[in-house]
C-alpha cells in the first residue's frame, strides 16, 4: 500500500488564496488529488478552482471530512496554521514553507507528537504516489508507479532521480520529501520503517545531504536490525565548506557529525550501497 496517503485522502489547503497555494491546488486537482476545502482567514466564501474557502479549519471540517492538510503560508504564520490543524485533529500536516523559525518548528512538532499527528516538513516538497495522488509541489510528470520508495531532504534532487528512474523503466511506490529545514517533523528513520512494512516497496532510495544526524540515526537502526530491502543512498554536500549554510537551513556542518564523510561512512558500515552520482542508482537497482 502507499505510504501515509492514498487516492481516498481528503485534503485541505491552508493558504489556498495565495499565489503558490492557488497554483499548486490546481495542479494537485488535475492529478486527481481530492482537495475538498481551503482556508485563508478573511477570505471565507470564495472558491478557488472550484474548492470552497473558509476562514477557519473549524468551519472547513464542519462541512467536509478531511484527512490531511498542506500548508502554504508565510514562515512567521506557520506555527499558528499548524497549531490550528493539530487542534482540529488533522492527522497529516505537510508544510511546504521553508525557513520556519526554529523555535516555532520545535514547538509545533512537540504539539503534534503529543496529539498523534504526523508533520512532514517544514520545507518539504510533499508526498506523491505516482499516477494516484500527490500532496505537494513536485512536477508529477517525472514520476511513474512502481516498486522503489524514495525519501529525501531535497525536493529538486528527488525530481532529478525520479526522472532518471522513470526514463530507465523503474517506477516508484511512494516518494516523500521530509524537508530541508534544521528541524523536521518526520525523520528518515520513521519513513524507512514505513517502507520496510510496505509490501509494494522492494527497494529504498535515501537522498541525503550534509547537516543534521538523520542518516547517522538510520545507520544505527540498520546496524542493529539488518537491511531487509535493497537500500541505496545518495548524499550531497561533499565539497561544501564547514560552518556555511548551503541551500537548505539544515545543510550546515559544525564538527564531524553531520558531515558528508560521517554520513557516507556510517551508511556504508550498515550495508547501504552508496551512489556517487545519480546514475549509479540504476546499476544498484
Amino acid at each position: 500500500m502507499p505510504i501515509l496517503i492514498n487516492e481516498e485522502t481528503r485534503v485541505l489547503v491552508q493558504g489556498i488564496t495565495g499565489k503558490q497555494g492557488s497554483i499548486h491546488t490546481e495542479k494537485m486537482l488535475k492529478y486527481g488529488t481530492k482537495i475538498v476545502a481551503g482556508v485563508t482567514p478573511g477570505k471565507g466564501g470564495l472558491k478557488i478552482h472550484g474548492v470552497p474557502v473558509y476562514n477557519k479549519i473549524e468551519e472547513a471540517i464542519r462541512y467536509n471530512r478531511i484527512n490531511a492538510t498542506i500548508v502554504f503560508v508565510p514562515a512567521n504564520n506557520v506555527f499558528n496554521a499548524v497549531k490550528e490543524a493539530i487542534e482540529n485533529n488533522i492527522k497529516i500536516i505537510i508544510v511546504i514553507t521553508e525557513l520556519t523559525p526554529l523555535h516555532d518548528s520545535l514547538q509545533m512538532i512537540e504539539l503534534a507528537r503529543n496529539k498523534g499527528v504526523r508533520i512532514i516538513g517544514p520545507n518539504s516538497a510533499g508526498i506523491i504516489v505516482p499516477n494516484k495522488v500527490k500532496i505537494g509541489i513536485m512536477p508529477h510528470h517525472v514520476f511513474s508507479y512502481g516498486k522503489v520508495g524514495i525519501m529525501s531532504r531535497s525536493g529538486t534532487l528527488t525530481y532529478e532521480i525520479a526522472n532518471i528512474l522513470t526514463k530507465n523503466g523503474i517506477g516508484q511506490s511512494t516518494s516523500i520529501s521530509v524537508g530541508g529545514d534544521r528541524v523536521v517533523g518526520t525523520t528518515f528513520l520513521e519513513v524507512y520503517k514505513m517502507f520496510e512494512e510496505d509490501k509494494e516497496t522492494e527497494s529504498i532510495i535515501i537522498i541525503g545531504e550534509i547537516g543534521g544526524t538523520m542518516e547517522e540515526e538510520l545507520s544505527k537502526y540498520l546496524m542493529k536490525n539488518g537491511i531487509k530491502k535493497n537500500t541505496i543512498a545518495y548524499i550531497v554536500g561533499k565539497t561544501a565548506p564547514p560552518e556555511k549554510r548551503m541551500g537548505h537551513a539544515g545543510a550546515i556542518v559544525i564538527g564531524e557529525i553531520g558531515s558528508y564523510k560521517s554520513k557516507v561512512e556510517s551508511l556504508m558500515r550498515a550495508g547501504v550501497r552508496i551512489a556517487m552520482k545519480p546514475y549509479d542508482i540504476i546499476k544498484f537497482l
